[in-house]
Order: structure tokens, then sequence, then C-alpha cells
């Protein structure tokens, strides 16, 4: 048996064309886009808290001319400025926390909620919508003089 009998280019290329054509306009990726716009949006916000508002502060704390960016160790000459290092960890820190914060607090409770909505009201099967229809029928019946 050969594997390669079957192996015609034109239709191969057809098929991973197709293949990638619903994957690229799935809804599911399209939201993946989405997704990474806003947190590009949000990272640059957190970046500027950090850099604006965090780091100038904890500057007030500690002594510096500039604050956490003139902070720099010179070793045999080179300068090695941790400082701005700092303020890279505090702003991935802060990252962190917010999609903790959002992911797994939030939308785990938004989860939960929604789990707990569909498990208190279980679809109705088929028998027990009939009983319904007839229920609603005999009560119309009942209430005509």
């Amino acid at each position: 048996m050969n594997p390669f009998k079957s192996l015609r280019p034109a239709e191969e290329m057809r098929s991973l064309f197709d293949q990638f054509k619903a994957f690229a306009f799935k809804g599911n990726v399209i939201d993946l886009a989405v997704g990474v716009v806003i947190g590009g949006a949000f990272g640059k916000i957190v970046d500027s808290l950090v850099k604006q508002i965090i780091m100038p502060l904890v500057s007030i704390i500690l002594p510096g001319k500039q604050g956490y960016l003139d902070w720099k160790w010179v070793i045999n000459g080179k300068e090695i400025p941790y400082g701005q290092f700092l303020g890279e960890v505090v702003n991935f820190i802060i990252v962190a926390l917010a999609l903790f914060l959002f992911i797994v607090k939030f939308l785990g409770w938004l989860m939960r909620k929604q789990k707990q909505e569909s498990e208190a009201t279980p679809p109705l099967t088929k028998d027990q919508e009939l009983l319904t229809e007839i229920r609603d029928l005999l009560k119309q019946h009942e209430a005509k003089p």
C-alpha cells in the first residue's frame, strides 16, 4: 500500500486553504483577536499606572533624585540600572494581580452564578411540556363561563 498514491497537490492545497479559512474566521479567533487588542490597551494603562503613579510614590519613601530610574549598580565602570528592572517587575505584578482578580474571581463568580441558575431550573422534558400545556388548557377551559 503506497501512502503517496492518494496524494494530489491541488486537492491538498485546496483542503488546507479550506481548513485555514474555517479556522481563521471562526468566532473564537475573532474573540481572541479582540482580547489581544484589549489586553494591549490594558497593558499600556497598567504600565502608565506603575511608571507615573506607583514608582514615583516609592521614590518619595526612598531617597533618590529621580526615584527608581536612577537606581543602579556600578561594577568595574559598567552601570547596571536595576531601578528600571524593579519598575518592570512591579508592572508585571500589577498586571498579574489584575488578571487574577478579573479571571479567577470575577469570571469565576459569574460562572458559579450561571451554573447555579442553570441547576436551579432544569429544562422541561417533552412529557413535562405536554403536561404543562394540558394544565394551561384546562385552566383556560375552567375560566370560561
